[in-house]
């Protein structure tokens, strides 16, 4: 949301901190350019009451779950729901889950608000040809925790279908359900662009936020999820951060292109604010990625990308061109590995490439400020 990494950034984790005043988020850039801009399903940076919700951090509309715990729960009785024009700012009740009943799917739900979020917001005469940016953090595949420490199956769907007949452990099948139930929803997304006539020149952009997870009874060896990656969700091995990004545009970009850009989720800022002409903050850690998407030369590139993961013994990563770098504890020495021809990073080379890991250890006096510390300048007028 704010273009800066795990080192910077105010939000690190999953924690009570709420994005402040001054930290500027993507959705207020391209506010301040002109889009309509909504945010559906899960949120996760401020809760009610705060300097964080999605309606004071640049979303015109939102409905979703404001915490990650919360948002584990597919059958919630209530989502927070923000629509000026009604006006309405406050818990929507949904009776069809009300005393513990399961009678609305709440990924049906945010599928089916898609849809009628992009029909309301054409860019056409009726909205005087103003664009939108719509935000749809989805939150299938995922386990309701608690259910699945209840039943050892989290992975709650509707139905298992079409997957009923196969012989895998039920939570297997559950997963399978989820992951092409979302398929089909993204389909009736593209299906409504394109029945709109704005197909061609929307950009829709499709990724995930971690590797697959082993929660909720489900083993992410069953469907070999990772490929030869090593680890999972909240690991920073390859397996819990290299994750896939699609990029759809048929008016400006070819089919069928694969990219080697080295980027990560803190690009998204100022990717979005040059397709949008929007001003960007001048102090993030993100770059714009939009020369690759159109096929252009990509001038500037990441020296270093950094991760840490305080709630796992404070885990850091660098990414260093093909050379990968991990510190599983903190004070423990910085493990060394060679994407290029080790991506299951199998082979600890730290020991043979000193000049390598000195120039990390320099980079990483850098890459973490206090938080709270980091300076916030304001978007240039």
């Amino acid at each position: 949301m704010t273009g800066l990494h795990t080192g910077h950034a105010w939000v690190r984790g999953n924690s009570d901190l709420t994005l402040r005043p001054e930290d500027v988020t993507v959705a207020e850039l391209l506010k301040q350019a002109g889009y309509h801009t909504g945010l559906l399903g899960k949120w996760g940076l401020g809760n009610e009451h705060t300097s964080g919700v999605p309606q004071k951090k640049g979303f015109d509309e939102f409905a979703g779950y404001l915490d990650q715990t919360h948002a584990h729960d597919y059958y919630t009785d209530r989502l927070w729901h923000f629509d000026p024009k009604v006006p309405f700012d406050d818990w929507q009740y949904l009776y069809e889950n009300q005393g513990g009943k399961k009678g609305l799917y709440i990924p049906d739900l945010l599928a089916k608000a898609s849809l009628n979020f992009v029909r309301t917001h054409k860019p056409d005469q009726f909205n005087h040809y103003r664009p939108f940016f719509l935000y749809l953090a989805n939150i299938i595949p995922h386990a309701n925790n608690e259910e699945g420490r209840r039943s050892g199956n989290g992975m709650q769907v509707p139905s298992d279908a079409p997957y009923s007949s196969e012989a895998w452990l039920q939570p297997e099948k559950n997963k399978a359900a989820m992951i092409t139930r979302l398929d089909a929803d993204v389909g009736k997304l593209m299906d409504k662009l394109k029945e709109l006539k704005i197909d061609q020149d929307t950009v829709v952009i499709f990724s995930s936020d971690n590797g697959p997870h082993k929660e909720g009874g489900v083993d992410p060896q069953f469907f070999q999820s990772a490929g030869p990656l090593r680890g999972t969700k909240r690991d920073l091995y390859e397996g819990g951060i290299r994750v896939p990004l699609i990029v759809r545009w048929p008016a400006q970009i070819k089919t069928g292109q694969v990219s080697e850009f080295m980027g990560a989720f803190w690009d998204f800022m100022p990717t979005l604010a040059e397709l949008a002409a929007a001003k960007c903050p001048t102090n993030i850690d993100g770059i714009s990625f939009l020369p690759t998407l159109l096929g252009n030369t990509q001038t500037n590139r990441h020296e270093f990308l950094y991760w840490k993961f305080h709630e796992k013994g404070f885990q850091q990563a660098v990414r260093m061109g093909d050379w990968k770098a991990i510190r599983p504890q903190a004070g423990e020495p910085l493990e060394l590995y060679n994407l290029k021809n080790d991506i299951g990073e199998k082979q600890n080379v730290a020991d043979k490439n000193p000049a390598v890991i000195s120039k990390i250890e320099e980079y990483l006096k850098t890459a973490r400020t206090e938080s709270g510390r980091w300076p916030i300048k304001p978007v240039p007028k």
